[in-house]
Order: structure tokens, then C-alpha cells, then sequence
């Protein structure tokens, strides 16, 4: 049709206005052709067009979970489907057990026992065996059982206040010998021992910590000079002192050089009995001075009701020894501190260890009573002998007893 179209145009050049009507239709029928074919093809080629997308739309996850491209949903992956787990094997019942179990912490006490002649000296190479262990009167089963010489870790709690009976060369001669036994004790202490030096007349005074340096504890003696005050608040310097080393480790020892008087303490004698009572691994060996002083009141007839109260004062640092295992020295001469200081490491260093785990359970804070008996092997009374096989008397020295833990604690 085109190339006919063609064809006429050719034909008619030789008739000028003829041509022009027909170049101009021609050029028309052209482009209505050229349009047709192009639509026609277009309609063939290209797919539908969709509707525009929902931009706040999100797209759907795929099957197995997690988004199509960068910005779709985060989405849990699809969980194939399994079957369940297997049901756990049920353990095969023990004849005679029961079906539950309880768990138990039973405390560990642990006491620190001495024998000794009647002399003071004391005895070693005992066994286990020959230790029987009744709390509340019920006997205990032993569960360790130990003698080493171990170091000592002491603290030196010396009264140093002016007495208010006398004054002059006779206050000098009851300072004296606080000093004098509190020197006799620093120098026979070992390389290895930990010693602290704390002196008290209103209140407690640290003058050195625990230390290995003998240097140290004789210039801290050295510093008790004049006493500043006449009270002695021995009540409150030793519950001061057991709140103190009751944070250390390990056991520990208040060697308490005093004449046992209490003069302004806030503390009642009943608040610090149950202080000590409530320790478990101190050991308080009290040292009783003043008897120059009850010398020269005999000698001028000065008795009578301060005889008393001095009496009162020993009863009270035999307290404290008794309840802690430990033991009440008295000299009555300057010779007789050294061979009592001696005595006293000794004591501390030949104690027998033993621990046991108690019958009696319960955590209600209660005071047990211990007591500590000797046996010979077969279970009767132990027998002492010395080196020419006289028997000889003993005595036993271990705390009255201990304040069981409380459930709170």
C-alpha cells in the first residue's frame, strides 16, 4: 500500500497544485500508519501494569522467617515441625529409701584443751583416745585431733591507771609491776609470734599492732610512763579488745595483765560475761597485779571491806579464764613473773586441737556446756605417772562451753 502510495506520488509532479493536495494526504496516511504498527506492537510486548504499591505497607515474610531485602521485618524463623522430646528415664527406686533427700550443715566446734600436772606443768604425748568430749552430757565423736607448737598470736591488754588507795612510792610500786610483767612477756616471745600492745584506763589505747618487731613492743611499753587518770574500765576495754581480733583469723590470745577492778564502765559485769561467752577461738590468760598493794594493807590494817572487793576482782579474771579455756595467774613476788610468763607459752604452745561435730544440730543460739574428761584406752580413769612412776594429779583446762549459731546468723 505504501510503495503504491509511492508510486502516485511520482506520477503526479508534472501537475503542480494536484501534487501539493496529495503530497499533503499522503504525509497523512503515512502517520496514521506508522502509529497503528507502533501500537500494535507495544500492546504485544509489555505485561499488564499493577496498581502503585502501599508505601507504609510492609512486605511479608517469607517462609522461613526474616525479611526479602535490606528494610523488610525482622520476624522469628518458622520452627520446622519435630517431633517432642523423649520423657527423662525415671531413676529405679533403692528398696527402703525415701523419695527425698535433705541436706544438712552441721556446725564444727573446736575447743583448745590443756593438761597440766597440778604443778603447772604439762603433760604431752596423750592420744586421742584418752580425750572424752560431753556437751550437755552427751558424749561426742571426735572428728580431728592435733598437738603443734604453733606461734602465738596474742594481744598485751595491760591496766595502766594510778590507784586510788594509795599514792606516792606505792601508786609507783603498782605501775611496777604492770611493767615489769608486761617487759617479762615481750621478751620471751619468738621470731614468729604477732603480738599487739594495748593499754586501757578510760578507754582502750592501741600503742602498737600486731607486729613481729620486739623493737616495736618494748618502745610501745616504753611509752607508759605516767598513768593520766585513776578509772579502769576494764569491762570496756576487753569487750573492745575480743570485738577487735575476733575479725582475725585463726586463734588468739588476750594476755589481760589487771587487778581486776572495774571502776566507770559502761558495760555491767552480765554484758560482758555473754561477750565472752560468745567466743568461739579466744583464749583469755588474765595476769593479776596489786598484791604489793594488799601487802601494805594488811600490814596497816587497811582490810576488811577492800579485801572484799579485791577478792571479787580475782573471781572475775578467774571468770574470764575458765570460760575461755585459759588460765588465772597470780604472783605474788617479782620473782615469780617470769616463771609464769614462761608457763604461759608453754600453755600456748602445747594445747591440744580438737574439733568435733556436735549431736545436738539445731541453730538456735543456745549455750552448750562442754566438759572434758581424760580415759585410758580401755575406758577407765587415765592415770599419770611421773619419772619415778609416782601417779601424779592433772588438771584439765578447756572452756566451760560455746553459744551455738543462730539461724540468722
Amino acid at each position: 500500500m505504501i510503495s503504491r502510495l509511492f508510486l502516485h506520488l511520482r506520477l503526479g509532479l508534472a501537475k503542480p497544485r494536484k501534487r501539493l493536495s496529495a503530497l499533503a494526504f499522503a504525509c497523512l496516511l503515512l502517520a496514521c500508519a506508522s502509529y497503528f504498527v507502533l501500537a500494535q506492537s507495544s500492546s504485544q510486548q509489555s505485561p499488564p501494569q499493577q496498581p502503585p504499591a502501599n508505601p507504609n505497607q510492609q512486605e511479608a515474610p517469607p517462609e522461613a522467617g526474616g525479611p526479602q531485602n535490606d528494610i523488610g521485618p525482622y520476624v522469628i524463623p518458622k520452627k520446622k515441625d519435630e517431633p517432642p522430646p523423649p520423657a527423662p528415664e525415671k531413676p529405679k527406686k533403692i528398696e527402703n529409701m525415701p523419695d527425698y533427700s535433705i541436706k544438712v550443715d552441721v556446725p564444727l566446734v573446736t575447743l583448745d584443751v590443756l593438761v597440766t600436772t597440778k604443778d603447772g606443768q604439762t603433760i604431752p604425748g596423750l592420744k586421742q583416745d584418752n580425750f572424752k568430749i560431753m556437751e550437755d552430757g552427751q558424749p561426742q565423736k571426735i572428728s580431728s585431733f592435733n598437738q603443734t607448737q604453733a606461734p602465738i598470736t596474742a594481744v598485751l591488754l595491760i591496766e595502766f591507771a594510778a590507784a586510788r588507795a594509795f599514792s606516792g612510792s606505792q601508786a609507783y610500786h603498782y605501775m611496777y609491776d604492770a611493767l615489769n610483767a608486761s617487759y617479762t612477756f615481750a621478751s620471751g616471745l619468738r621470731k614468729d609470734d604477732y603480738v599487739a600492745v594495748v593499754s586501757y584506763d578510760m578507754k582502750p589505747q592501741i600503742l602498737v599492732d600486731f607486729t613481729q618487731d620486739k623493737r616495736a613492743i618494748m618502745g610501745a611499753l616504753n611509752s607508759l610512763r605516767v598513768p593520766g587518770m585513776s578509772e579502769r574500765n576494764l569491762f570496756d576495754a576487753l569487750f573492745d579488745t575480743i570485738d577487735r581480733i575476733d575479725r582475725v583469723e585463726g586463734k588468739k590470745y588476750i594476755i589481760l595483765i589487771s587487778s581486776g577492778a572495774d571502776t566507770f564502765s559502761k558495760l555491767n559485769y552480765d554484758q560482758i560475761l555473754k561477750k565472752v561467752k560468745s567466743t568461739k577461738d579466744i583464749t583469755i590468760y588474765p595476769v593479776s597485779i596489786g598484791w604489793t598493794y594488799r601487802e601494805m594493807a594488811d600490814a596497816f590494817g587497811a582490810s576488811g571491806a577492800r579485801e572484799i572487793g579485791w577478792l571479787q576482782n580475782d573471781n572475775q579474771l578467774k571468770t574470764f579464764a575458765s570460760l575461755t579455756g585459759g588460765r588465772f595467774y597470780q604472783p605474788r613476788f617479782q620473782g615469780e613473773l617470769p616463771e609464769d610468763f614462761a608457763q604461759i607459752s608453754s600453755d600456748i604452745r602445747n594445747q591440744y586441737t580438737i574439733a568435733y561435730h556436735p549431736t545436738n544440730t539445731k541453730l538456735d543460739g543456745t549455750y552448750r556446756k562442754l566438759k572434758v574428761e581424760m580415759q585410758a584406752p580401755d575406758g577407765g580413769p587415765l592415770k599419770v605417772r611421773d619419772q619415778k612412776g609416782k601417779e601424779v594429779k592433772y588438771i584439765v583446762y578447756c572452756r566451760e562451753g560455746y553459744t551455738a549459731k543462730h539461724q540468722v546468723d
